[in-house]
């Protein structure tokens, strides 16, 4: 059986046009742009780079200069919880998130609060979603900050950015969201959804790996992450992955193009494959929102009576890749946070597995996939002593 990949939220294959786009940049037009004032050759590549930054503003309708090249989503995280932490220190201390973000927001908060800062999570409803007057609740004179991630990337939950953000629009209250599983995939307007600070990962989009970027609102006081060079306006110093940077831009370029149609190809077949699944495996419950209000992509379901170790692995070795929470803590044994705070069962934390669909995955597939699983399912049904159907 041919290759079948299920695990687009941890990292997608890079589009061939934009890898097309990236490869002179590697050997005919590798010069660096920073010395783009006594080079042709890098001034050349300096034109791209800027061409880049235009098509990734575009995607989310920001401003080419209030866009900033990073490492990926999270050094884009770092640099907005860090940079604004830092940089409005004088004016308050307080940090407001959510208890089901990504460990590249979770982790830094951790540094932040042994710091000194305090920080404020909001608590989430069984589907994920964060309740506006939850987080107007939380909020006093010392807030600086608030962090709410737009696409949940476990449970596929997409939050209420607009609504959400509107709590600060006119405040000194900063609003940051960690975008990575949304942006190229649905549409975005940072101006209309009142962000100040918005985190981008290109592999996540069909770009490269190693590469993203931050949008910052125009006039938004914050330090800089990286030091150094002064490259990126002084934000984020360091020479340029001009390569990547390229990539980003025609992922960008053709996500801003392609999006609508993608989406509705992949909603089809996540739509197609979770009703099979659920009239061919007994015992199956779905996490997060209902699928109208998560990402078109997303399947993560439970499946009692089985540990999702295991599962993975055999589905592995017949080649089905998927997935059994997030791609930067799958070397953590410890249980999904995100369930955890979604109210799933102490018994059942293990029992879930994320299948994320995306372009480059067809109808096809969807009978070979149920099929594998409904098989692996029953052997290890069989094999477990705590499995009583319907119990």
């Amino acid at each position: 059986m041919d290759l079948i990949y299920l695990d687009n939220a941890a990292t997608t294959q890079v589009d061939e046009r934009v890898l097309n786009k990236m490869l002179p940049f590697f050997i005919e037009k590798f010069a660096n742009p920073a010395t783009k004032w006594t080079s042709s050759l890098s001034k050349e590549v300096d034109t791209y780079v800027e061409q880049a930054r235009i098509e990734v503003a575009n995607l989310i309708g920001a401003g080419p200069d209030e866009i900033f090249f990073t490492s990926g989503g999270t050094e884009s995280d770092n640099t907005a919880l860090k940079g604004i932490a830092f940089a409005n220190h004088d004016r308050g201390n307080e940090i407001i998130s959510t208890s089901i973000e990504h460990e590249a927001v979770l982790k830094p908060l951790e540094t932040l609060a042994k710091m000194g800062f305090t920080i404020k999570f909001i608590k989430v409803d069984k589907y994920g979603f964060v309740d506006s007057n939850e987080v107007e609740k939380l909020i006093s004179k010392k807030t600086i900050l608030i962090s709410i991630m737009h696409g949940n990337n476990e449970i596929g939950t997409i939050e209420p950015i607009k609504e959400l953000s509107k709590i600060v629009k006119e405040s000194k209250i900063y609003f940051h969201t960690d975008a990575v599983q949304t942006v190229g995939h649905i549409p975005i307007n940072v101006k209309e959804m009142n962000i100040d600070l918005l985190s981008i990962s290109a592999h996540k989009f069909y770009g490269p790996k190693g590469i993203g970027a931050i949008y910052i609102k125009k006039g938004t006081k914050i330090n800089p992450f990286m030091e150094g060079g002064e490259q990126e306006s002084g934000i984020r110093s360091g020479t340029l992955n001009t390569t990547g940077i390229i990539g980003l831009g025609e992922a960008a370029k053709l996500a801003k193009k392609e999006m609508h149609l993608d989406n509705a190809k992949i909603k089809n077949i996540r739509d197609i494959l979770w009703q099979k699944i659920q009239k061919q495996i007994p015992e199956v419950f779905l996490n997060g929102a209902p699928m109208d209000k998560r990402l078109s992509g997303n399947l993560n379901f439970l499946i009692k009576g089985i540990r999702n170790e295991p599962l993975l692995v055999a589905l592995n070795e017949i080649g089905i890749i998927a997935g059994g929470g997030s791609a930067c803590s799958a070397e953590s044994k410890e249980p999904s946070h995100v369930l955890k705070n979604i109210g799933v069962k102490q018994e059942d934390l293990f029992s879930a597995i994320r299948i994320t669909i995306g372009k480059f995955n067809s109808e096809k597939e969807i009978d070979p996939i149920v099929e594998n699983l409904k098989n692996i399912v029953k052997k290890l049904r069989n094999l477990s002593p705590f499995w009583t159907e319907g119990k």
